[in-house]
C-alpha cells in the first residue's frame, strides 16, 4: 500500500512538472484577450473592399438645388406670385455621362385641380449646363442659356410664380430634373404631358428639389 501511494505522488509530481513547463505565463482567458486584440489591430491595416469594377468611391447622384431655398424650405417670396414672380437660380450636379439633354418641370401636386398646377416646362438643355440664374426671360427660346421653355398651366410660356389659395395648408413645388439619354423632337411651347410622353424609355437618371409656400 505504501508503495502505491508513493508511486501515484511521483506521476502526480512528473505530471505537475510537465504542465507547469509546457503552458504560457499568460492564463487562458488572457491568451484569447491577446489573440483578438490581435486581430482587431490586423483588421485595421487592411485596404477597404472595393466597388464593383474596381472602383473605390461612389460616383456623385443626379442633384438639383437653389442657393435660394433648401429642401423642404419656405420659397423666398420675390419667388412666388405675391413678389416678383421671376424664377429662382437653381444648380445641377452629377448629371450621368451618358446623358446628352436635360429637362425640368416645377409642378404644383396639391394645386386644387385635377393633375395640379405645373409652374414652369424647360427642355433641350445640355447635360453641360451647371446652373440657371433667377429670372429666366418668358420666351420660347432663351438663346442667351440655350433652353427651350413650355407652356404653364396658366397657359403662359416660362415660369409662373406659387399663388396657392389662401388658407390652405402650404403646397409642395417640386423642380424635377431630368436626365435624358437622347434630344427631344419636341417643338417650343410643349406642356409638361407632351414633354414627359417625348421623355418616355429616354430617362437615364431624374431627381427633385421640393420648396414650401403657403398664404
Amino acid at each position: 500500500m505504501k508503495t502505491c501511494a508513493t508511486y501515484a505522488l511521483a506521476i502526480s509530481a512528473v505530471v505537475a512538472l510537465v504542465f507547469s513547463a509546457g503552458c504560457p505565463e499568460q492564463s487562458e482567458p488572457e491568451a484569447l484577450s491577446q489573440m483578438g486584440q490581435d486581430m482587431m489591430d490586423e483588421s485595421d491595416t487592411m485596404p477597404p473592399p472595393e466597388l464593383a469594377g474596381g472602383e473605390t468611391h461612389e460616383e456623385e447622384s443626379l442633384m438639383v438645388r437653389s442657393s435660394a431655398f433648401n429642401e423642404g424650405d419656405r420659397i423666398p417670396t420675390e419667388y412666388t406670385a405675391d413678389g416678383e414672380g421671376i424664377s429662382p437660380p437653381l444648380e445641377f450636379s452629377g448629371v450621368p455621362d451618358d446623358a446628352v439633354a436635360l429637362a425640368l418641370v416645377m409642378h404644383d401636386p396639391d394645386a386644387p385641380r385635377a393633375g395640379g398646377f405645373t409652374h414652369w416646362v424647360v427642355y433641350h438643355m445640355s447635360p453641360d449646363i451647371s446652373k440657371l440664374p433667377e429670372g429666366i426671360p418668358g420666351a420660347e427660346v432663351v438663346e442667351d442659356h440655350a433652353l427651350t421653355q413650355g407652356e404653364n398651366s396658366r397657359g403662359d410660356i416660362g415660369y409662373t410664380g406659387p399663388a396657392p389659395p389662401k388658407g390652405d395648408e402650404p403646397h409642395r413645388y417640386q423642380f424635377t430634373l431630368y436626365a435624358l439619354s437622347e434630344k427631344l423632337d419636341l417643338a417650343p411651347g410643349a406642356t409638361k404631358e407632351e414633354l414627359e410622353s417625348a421623355m418616355q424609355g429616354k430617362i437615364v437618371d431624374q431627381t427633385t428639389l421640393t420648396g414650401m409656400y403657403g398664404r
